[in-house]
């Protein structure tokens, strides 16, 4: 998969995540374990860039004595999910098209 593609649905797949509440780093990684394998060292460069876009906001939390870090989405970070939604009807497209002049090559 071309690597903007993928990531832009790296950065969608995380914002939805947390449109389901504020969450931190680890359990990120466990809630989208079934549809993606992401390492920390994937993810938090992606929560840092998604923080810097104003997508999502940072708190701390004391959690057994140390602090842990929690994201919540934004305003921002739901529009960009609509924006990433919007353009995917324009990829399904696409990928229905060559699908149908391909016939039966789909993956």
């Amino acid at each position: 998969m071309e690597a903007q593609m993928k990531r832009g649905m790296v950065e969608a797949c995380i914002l939805s995540l947390l449109t389901r509440g504020d969450s931190y780093g680890y359990q990120l990684i466990k809630d989208i374990a079934p549809i993606l394998e992401l390492s920390e060292s994937t993810l938090y460069p992606v929560l840092r860039r998604l923080e810097a876009a104003e997508s999502l906001t940072v708190y701390s939390v004391e959690h057994n004595g140390r602090l842990r870090k929690y994201y919540a989405i934004t305003d921002g970070g739901r529009r960009k999910i609509a924006d990433f939604l919007s353009e995917w009807a324009d990829v399904k497209k696409a990928y229905d098209f060559i699908v149908g002049v391909n016939g039966d090559a789909q993956p």
